[in-house]
């Protein structure tokens, strides 16, 4: 893991960029995070939507959040994620997702042709990125994660450091997803926006009834999908405090 740069805001936290091999990503770490005498901090891995670059104006104001509460808390952009390269494929694949949403079409064969590789590959990159985070003195465990619903089942059912999960949304989900979702056995939080437009309420519902978790909570409220309101961010974190601290 290599850092190529860094920034420290006024509330202490420290946000850092790095490179791992072909991964790029984003570090942020709590003011006293590697300070003398200070413990290895929890960390949370945050995952994006499909698609959308690391440096999201809603990915960062969420990471600086959390570091802010006391965790260090890192995204990555996957294969096919923000500026890493796409092929022809996966901008058609994007496009007649998109078309279709908008006609109101059924789009689940394009949408497993199309989520369901990238699902494949971003999770062996945030595994590898996992080793890397937790090899740094000033990160400990637990670990969580936090985001994209179809990476994070993945993730949280083969990776056994992931302590607790935040998912979001999870309309559409892979058909390999929803049937691991069964074996999720992590506490989980479960975000749903009740008039999402590119994710169907009743297979957000059909998906929180499945997952395997002893303890798993339902957050509801009104708005479409970039509706979620700020106080979730906050309850995200007492979330996490339950678990990873």
């Amino acid at each position: 893991m290599r850092f190529t740069s860094e920034q420290r805001f006024d509330d202490g936290v420290l946000e850092r960029e790095f490179t791992l091999g072909e991964i790029p990503g984003t570090l942020w770490t709590p003011g006293s995070a590697g300070s003398s005498g200070a413990k290895p901090v929890p960390l949370i891995l945050m995952a994006h939507n499909n698609g959308l670059p690391k440096g999201e104006a809603r990915l960062v104001a969420r990471a600086r959040h959390s570091a802010a509460y006391g965790y260090a808390v890192a995204t990555i952009d996957a294969p096919g994620c923000g500026d890493r390269p796409r092929s022809a494929a996966d901008d058609q694949a994007r496009a007649d997702l998109r078309r279709a949403m908008q006609a109101g079409e059924p789009v689940d064969e394009i949408f497993e042709s199309f989520i369901g590789p990238l699902v494949e590959n971003a999770v062996p990159e945030w595994r590898t990125t996992l080793d890397a985070l937790l090899s740094l003195p000033e990160i400990g465990g637990p670990v969580g994660y936090s985001g994209w619903t179809a990476v994070g089942i993945r993730l949280a059912v083969v990776e056994p450091r992931i302590a607790a999960a935040g998912f979001f949304a999870g309309g559409y989900v892979p058909i390999a997803q929803r049937e691991e979702a069964r074996q999720l056995t992590v506490p989980l939080l479960f975000l749903l926006q009740w008039d999402d437009e590119g994710n169907p309420r009743e297979r957000a519902l059909d998906l929180f009834d499945a997952f395997g978790s002893k303890e798993k909570t339902l957050h509801a409220n009104l708005g479409g999908h970039v509706g979620t309101p700020w106080f979730e961010v906050e309850d995200g974190d007492r979330f996490f405090g339950r678990h990873l601290k």
